[in-house]
């Protein structure tokens, strides 16, 4: 019964998007569900499809885990040496506020193509998954901090019982929107970089040989991923610290 209610919204919009494509007409504007699924499915069996998805999935993915490497390396430097901070805002900003189709262009120059979907999901990312986890020390209670002090508990007790327990809700949060956001832009820089056997290379082939069911093939087979690995890491992170959340609800 709670599948049938996800369902339904699905299948609405699903219906519209066939409506839409009925009253167009035009398959090189607006090709329908039936004719994006013929295309997924002339696509799945070959081996080819799959080595894009992996190709683009491992670099997308490499650049996430070194922003969040990055990410809490340079939140602890500024936790315990708060003068460092001064120095490390002015480029987080800027890599924040700088529009993704310059970061791009300009990486392009610096790494080639084959390494780009990396360098644009680290810095993509970096600036979020800093931000949470820098949020989330400032919410780490300092009373649990004074009282570990005190009675000189180590520090790695310390990390276990008192930080990952604070850090918890506002880096998972974070981790949420920063794998939508490094798969988005992983994608946009295959698209302009055109990397040999990458997703976005494919869905610029398609796109220029007015091959439209296989850019939607493509585009949603792109959105899937993203949604799975999202889920995938959150599940993987709710088990691991599954014992640190018991603490903050104690």
């Amino acid at each position: 019964m709670q599948l049938l209610k996800k369902a339904w919204p699905v299948l609405f919009w699903v219906a519209v998007w066939q409506l839409l494509a009925l009253v167009i007409g035009h398959t090189i504007l607006l090709p329908g569900p039936w004719e994006v699924l013929k295309a997924l499915v002339e696509l799945a069996p070959q081996g080819e499809f799959w080595g894009r998805i992996g190709y683009s999935g491992l670099r997308i993915l490499s650049g996430f885990f070194l922003g969040l490497t990055a990410a809490a390396a340079l939140a602890g430097i500024n936790h315990w040496l708060p003068w460092t901070e001064q120095f490390t805002r002015p480029p987080l900003q800027f890599i924040k506020a700088a529009p993704v189709a310059g970061f791009i262009i300009l990486a392009l120059l610096w790494v080639g193509s084959r390494n780009l979907a990396v360098l644009i999901s680290f810095l993509m990312v970096l600036p979020v998954l800093y931000g949470a986890i820098r949020g989330g020390m400032e919410k780490v209670d300092r009373q649990l901090l004074e009282m570990a002090r005190v009675y000189g508990l180590p520090l790695s007790r310390q990390l276990v019982h008192i930080w990952l327990p604070g850090l918890l809700p506002s880096f998972r949060q974070g981790c949420g929107v920063a794998l939508g956001l490094c798969w988005k832009s992983g994608i946009a820089a295959e698209v302009i970089g055109l990397p040999p056997g990458s997703m976005g290379d494919a869905l610029y082939q398609a796109k220029i040989t007015l091959n439209i069911p296989q850019v939607f093939a493509w585009t949603l087979v792109i959105i899937l991923i993203s949604f799975a690995f999202e889920k995938g890491v959150l599940w993987i992170l709710d088990r691991v610290t599954a014992p640190f959340a018991m603490e903050v609800r104690g």
